[in-house]
């Protein structure tokens, strides 16, 4: 299994990216989170100046933030910046939709969309919106086409999963591993969490700004899917919606998704607060190196090829250096 790494697209992504790069991770993702990021092409670029051997990509792009004629544009420059190191991921849009007011890309979108966009890497000509077009840039402005640029597919259902396999190199997993993972012969599945110490407690200081953003996820993905009954099966569910509530209706999603990926909202404050912090190694890949490395090899038998790990809290070096020497140990 890769040992791979994500960020949530901040303007210290490129260095901590260099970072991961010396550490010997083996590819780096960021978030297409416009709400809350810099540029992810931007940031990727970057990276790629300050770096020469690990994979870069965003994991994932959400097709309603660009036409399908500026994600082409911006891989093909990526792939001339980082030649044989790109790899492009695409998903319906959770922070990356949601957190904007709006619900998830439709799969029919989606998979017309990542037709066009693949057409125009190879240098064909396709249509999108009623019009006819192709990548026309001269020698200079980008790589001759073909571009090749492997390309996964995010999906949690038959249907994203129809579509990572038509048109998918493979499956990019996150959330809940999905039972049709054995299908796809690469599967990077994101993971949030860190490492304990043997005797260290699961509301300790550091388990709360280093796993707690991704034990919030809980919470969100709760509230999106299953709404307010699913968040009060929670521990410290009452206490979130409580704060979540108060927000109007059509503001609350900002609530939901304060802070996202990145540090605790004050809803996911109230919940920690109330015993929600008793999950933590539950919800997350969050555990003693004993414990990190059983969820791994549970992982890799269901079909994880890659293991994609998102640091969180101030201590970026420390988080990336744990969990490496956990996984590869």
């Amino acid at each position: 299994m890769d040992v791979s790494c994500a960020f949530p697209t901040a303007l210290s992504s490129p260095d901590d990216i260099a970072l991961a790069e010396r550490l010997g991770y083996h590819r780096a993702w960021v978030y297409d989170t416009p709400q809350q990021s810099p540029d992810v092409w931007m940031t990727l670029a970057l990276a790629a100046d300050r770096t020469e051997r690990i994979g870069l990509g965003p994991g994932v792009l959400v097709p309603s933030l660009r036409h399908p004629m500026v994600n082409a544009a911006a891989t093909a420059t990526l792939a001339a910046l980082a030649p044989g190191r790109v790899a492009v991921a695409f998903g319906t849009g959770f922070s990356g939709r949601r957190a904007m007011g709006y619900g998830a890309v439709k799969w029919a979108f989606m998979e017309a969309y990542i037709r066009a966009y693949r057409g125009l890497l190879r240098g064909e000509v396709v249509e999108w919106e009623g019009a006819q077009m192709r990548m026309l840039h001269p020698d200079g402005h980008a790589p001759a086409r073909p571009v090749d640029v492997p390309v996964l597919v995010g999906a949690l259902g038959p249907k994203g999963n129809k579509v990572a396999r038509e048109l998918g190199d493979g499956l990019f997993a996150t959330l809940a591993p999905p039972e049709f993972m054995t299908e796809h012969s690469w599967v990077p599945y994101l993971e949030w969490g860190t490492v304990l110490d043997e005797d260290e407690d699961d509301s300790s200081e550091h388990a709360r700004v280093a796993g707690g953003p991704g034990w919030a996820l809980s919470f969100h993905g709760a509230y999106e899917f299953g709404g307010p009954d699913a968040v009060r099966a929670l521990p410290g569910g009452e206490e979130w919606l409580k704060v979540v509530e108060a927000v109007p209706q059509e503001r609350r999603h900002l609530a939901v998704h304060s802070g996202h990926c990145v540090e605790l909202s004050a809803a996911d404050e109230a919940a920690w607060r109330a015993g929600g912090s008793s999950t933590l190694r539950e919800v997350t890949l969050s555990g003693t190196r004993d414990q990190i490395r059983r969820k791994l090899d549970d992982y890799r038998e269901r079909g994880v090829t890659e293991i994609v790990f998102q640091p969180c809290g101030p201590d970026t070096k420390r988080e990336l250096e744990r969990f490496l020497e956990a996984s590869t140990s």
